[in-house]
């Protein structure tokens, strides 16, 4: 106990000397954060790098336990061969850190650095062996390592958007794993989480609102990283199906602001790495919420979820406690307002997913149809056909010199579908694909009409995409036994008149 008291004071020390040196250094080099009076609402520019001096001040309070010689000083050099597999990943993931504070990478470089850091712990000995008594196969432990240290890593990254949000809630993460590995009698895990405690709690002092130095890259990225090891550290030592479920719960406030980021960019069809303001602390500064009031806000969940996860590791409350997480879960994201999982749960209720996988269906049939008609009669059977089907009352489509209309039935001349459409007045839509100078494509459908499908405008997209191609391929079509019969009543009725005419012509003469 008194090592651990040792390592947290010490700890605590070093980083309440060592930030403002830090901070000013980082000032001076010009590797501070710039407001953008969007995401980054700090008025000033602040100083990054904080990880720097929470990095620094873990190793010497190290340092001076050693030199101490307390009872733990065996433990801790009994630990070595694991601490030095472990220390080159937890460095990769440092540096990587520092380098995206003084010059931003992209996003594919930080995940390639984390999954070799992750990867070099596996073989350092830490993975995830399985849940309880259920143990992986080594094929599936490695990219489940490799997923779950990949999303602590982010998770605290994404999270530190508010002054102090990131370190507090890394604080009761700590506490939690601290807790845990005593209860556990995990001495071990204890001594290297006491450290991370003192620095996190020195840090804060200049970190919460108004904030003077941020965390930056360099400390959320190596922080979720090594919270990340002791989870699975801790999970190791659970007999319980749900061994993994009480480091999950401790890390829950950021873990779930991840996973509704992902879910929310995907249901968008937003690239899955960009940047917004969608992450929960920002919906609550939305709310007019202060920075100061998000924080100790979000405080208090992290306290809850780590009541929840200490209360997990007995048998007795773990149902309790699952259904009371994904009570409160649920209750907190409804009250977070995200418009996107209201409008997908309206959707599934009512019905609306189905509606629209059987619109997709019926336009993709119609597509292919349309994709393999030939002649300009056989593009016109498809489009009828599929006329009811997408809700249209009438077509009318003039390709390649000829005319073709549809309206509430086949009609025999070309003004049918002008006259339906009149009659529809102005409470339709009115649709006109031009393919070419003089071959078009129309439709009318009446408004708050919602029978068939509702794709206007894909499917008038598909047509003049499929369509126009077409019209180079076309020939002149075969006139029809109808349009041969009225052509020569027309050129009877004009050879008659024309007779007339000069039988006239001849009597005025005489």
């Amino acid at each position: 106990m008194y090592s651990l008291l040792l390592l947290g004071i010490c700890a605590f020390v070093f980083a309440l000397v060592l930030t403002p040196v830090v901070r000013n250094l980082a000032k001076h080099f010009g590797f501070v954060d710039q407001p953008d009076a969007g995401r980054k609402l700090h008025q000033l520019p602040i100083p990054r790098l904080g990880g720097v001096a929470v990095f620094i001040s873990y190793l010497l309070a190290y340092g001076v336990l050693l030199a101490a010689g307390f009872a733990a000083t065996h433990e801790v050099r009994r630990g070595y061969p694991m601490a030095n597999r472990m220390l080159p990943a937890m460095l990769v993931v440092f540096v990587l850190g520092i380098i995206d504070d003084i010059r931003p990478i992209r996003a594919w470089q930080k995940f390639a650095g984390q999954i070799v850091a992750a990867t070099m712990v596996y073989f350092a000995g830490v993975h995830v062996g399985g849940f309880g008594v259920y143990k992986l196969h080594d094929w599936w432990s490695l990219p489940a390592t490799i997923l779950w240290l990949v999303l602590c890593t982010n998770a605290i990254n994404l999270i530190d958007g508010v002054d102090g949000l990131a370190a507090g809630v890394c604080v009761f993460a700590t506490i939690t794993t601290m807790l845990a590995a005593l209860l556990q009698n995990n001495i071990d895990l204890a001594l290297a989480v006491a450290p991370l405690l003192g620095c996190l709690l020195g840090f804060l002092r200049y970190n919460f609102n108004p904030a003077t130095i941020f965390l930056g890259d360099s400390g959320s990225l190596v922080v979720g990283f090594f919270l990340g090891c002791c989870s699975i550290l801790w999970s190791q030592k659970s007999a319980t199906i749900l061994g993994m479920t009480a480091p999950l719960l401790a890390l829950s406030i950021p873990l779930l602001d991840t996973l509704l980021a992902v879910v929310r960019r995907f249901m968008r069809n937003q690239p899955i790495f960009t940047a917004d303001r969608g992450h929960i602390h920002h919906r609550l500064l939305d709310r007019g919420w202060t920075p100061r009031r998000v924080a100790l806000v979000i405080y208090g969940f992290s306290a809850l979820s780590a009541v929840l996860a200490l209360c997990l590791m007995n048998k007795s409350f773990q149902g309790a406690v699952i259904v009371i997480f994904c009570v409160a879960t649920w209750i907190g994201v409804q009250h977070l307002g995200y418009v996107e999982f209201g409008v997908a749960g309206r959707m599934f209720m009512e019905g609306a997913f189905r509606r629209l996988l059987n619109t997709n269906i019926a336009l993709r049939t119609f597509e292919e149809s349309l994709r393999n008609a030939a002649e300009p009669d056989d593009c016109w059977q498809v489009i009828r056909s599929s006329a009811r089907e997408f809700g249209f009352q009438t077509v009318e489509m003039s390709l390649n010199g000829r005319h073709y209309s549809l309206a509430d039935a086949p009609l025999a001349h070309p003004l049918g579908a002008s006259h339906s459409a009149n009659r529809l007045g102005d409470q339709a839509w009115k649709v006109r694909i031009p393919l070419s100078e003089a071959d078009f494509i129309a439709l009318t459908r009446p408004f708050g009409d919602h029978t068939g499908h509702n794709v206007i405008a894909p499917y008038a997209e598909c047509v003049r995409r499929l369509m126009e191609p077409k019209l180079a391929n076309f020939q002149r079509p075969m006139v029809t036994m109808a349009e041969t019969e009225t052509a020569g009543l027309l050129r009877f009725q004009a050879a008659t008149a024309g007779a007339e005419f000069a039988a006239a012509e001849q009597t005025v003469r005489s």
